[in-house]
């Protein structure tokens, strides 16, 4: 319990703290959607962005000098799916470590049932429920960042997963208040997952990212991605899709987002 009061009261001080005007800067030029927030919402989300940084251990792989332009930009998407909302700022993640580009990473898996064979994969980002850790391709970072309609992020995507995580699991639902909340949305994202697969298998153009139907999991995080990049078009196709993460988030990205109100509806 004094752990807990004294963690709060830290993360009140440093939310309370003025952000750097160099850090504002960042955000101000990387981010467009910033500007587009309400002034309220800005001032929650620099402050998350202060806890964040304080919190989170930053590592540059594959050459990449780490800057405060490369940690703040990380930082600011990160923060975006924390607001108006209780949150512990990630609890399963410590270490954010960031490529200049997409990396390959390898593993071993086994091969003949004995021997153990090592396999590359090329990828943008990569998180895991018991590493502790979240691998970003910093190129990936800033051209998401950088066109907020575009249906694709890569920050809020790894980070999605995170908040996947908070219940112990990694089944494609965050952590929810009530048994009816889950009962909810199992209901809504079991649905909307098999029409998913289903478009998937036919080859039907969607609004979401077909990648979603690889499991679950991949699907609340690219469903994450449409709701804040292109949240009119979700909206007009998958009305309780949006209206289930417009009640987790607390959030209605329609407010404040760039996309086209013509937006194509595939």
């Amino acid at each position: 319990m004094i752990l807990g009061f004294l963690k709060r009261r830290r993360r009140q001080r440093l939310r309370a703290q003025p952000l750097p005007p160099a850090w504002r800067s960042i955000i101000t030029r990387n981010l467009p959607i910033f500007q587009r927030l309400p002034p309220e919402d800005q001032i929650e989300l620099l402050g998350h962005v202060q806890v964040f940084l304080r919190e989170k251990h930053f590592e540059g792989c594959g050459g990449l000098e780490l800057t405060d332009e490369i940690r703040v930009t990380i930082a600011a998407q990160a923060c975006l799916l924390l607001l108006h909302r209780e949150t512990d700022y990630y609890p399963k993640l410590t270490s954010i470590l960031v490529y200049p580009a997409g990396y390959t990473a390898y593993e071993t898996r086994p091969f003949a049932g004995t021997v153990l064979e090592e396999g590359g994969e090329n990828r943008l980002g990569q998180t895991g429920r018991r590493l502790g850790s979240l691998v970003l391709a910093w190129d990936d970072v800033k051209r998401g960042a950088a066109d907020p309609s575009d249906g694709t992020n890569l920050v809020l995507h790894e980070f999605a997963h995170q908040l996947d995580f908070e219940d112990n699991a990694s089944d494609g639902a965050p952590a929810l208040a009530t048994r009816a909340e889950y009962l909810a949305w199992a209901r809504v994202m079991s649905r909307e997952f098999r029409a998913l697969c289903d478009a998937d298998r036919a080859g039907t153009p969607t609004v979401l990212d077909r990648y979603g139907a690889t499991n679950p999991a991949e699907f609340f995080a690219v469903a994450t991605e449409a709701f804040f990049e292109r949240p009119r078009v979700l909206r007009a196709r998958h009305p309780e899709l949006y209206a289930e993460f417009a009640h987790f988030f607390r959030q209605d990205p329609i407010r404040y987002s760039g996309e086209p109100t013509t937006a194509r509806h595939e």
